[in-house]
């Protein structure tokens, strides 16, 4: 059986194993049934995606994002909303990768001249960076937090942010301008 997923659409079915340990419709959000039931299914979505040895730690990623996901309903297509997040932790995965300028297969060829140029004291530093990106994130006016969380974070559009928050488009883009131009404004008086 195909288990992949057409973009644009949820996956209706998996497969018949994955299916058998489905946890009733409206259920809480049981990670560990659904570990069980859906991690053979993104697996198999995953191996068809992506290097082998990463796999394991996308698979990972879904049910990370989906743990510290803050639903306001329970989930009515389990499947379906599992193997968007998988979707889009792959998009994740790749833009990363390309971000550090490895090739899109995850190879580490170059990795001797990689590791060289990871210090200490540049890991430190990278530390620091991030830990101040993360409070210039934290330290935004709630409604710009929320659109630039919803955009950066979990990779959504403009169009289903101003959905979702009920603002329009332009709203919203206002938003991410905002939220943007003051991360920038609260690094650069960091440093």
């Amino acid at each position: 059986m195909d288990d992949s997923v057409p973009k644009g659409r949820p996956m209706a079915n998996v497969s018949d194993q994955a299916l058998e340990a489905k946890p009733p419709p409206g259920a809480t959000r049981d990670l560990t049934a659904w570990m069980s039931a859906y991690g053979p299914g993104l697996r198999r979505f995953f191996k068809r995606r992506a290097n082998p040895s990463d796999v394991d730690d996308l698979v990972q990623d879904v049910f990370v994002r989906l743990h510290s996901a803050q639903l306001r309903e329970p989930i009515e297509n389990v499947e379906g909303y599992l193997f968007t997040v998988a979707r889009h932790v792959l998009v994740s995965r790749h833009r990363a990768e390309a971000a550090r300028g490895w090739p899109q297969g995850g190879g580490l060829e170059n990795a001797a001249d990689l590791s060289d140029e990871l210090s200490p004291e540049r890991i430190t530093a990278a530390r620091q960076d991030y830990a101040r990106a993360i409070q210039a994130i934290l330290n935004l006016p709630p409604r710009a937090r929320a659109a630039f969380q919803f955009h950066r974070f979990e990779n959504m559009t403009y169009g289903a942010i101003a959905k979702r928050m009920g603002i329009s488009k332009e709203s919203v883009k206002e938003l991410m301008h905002r939220a943007i131009v003051r991360i920038a404004e609260q690094l650069e008086q960091d440093r």
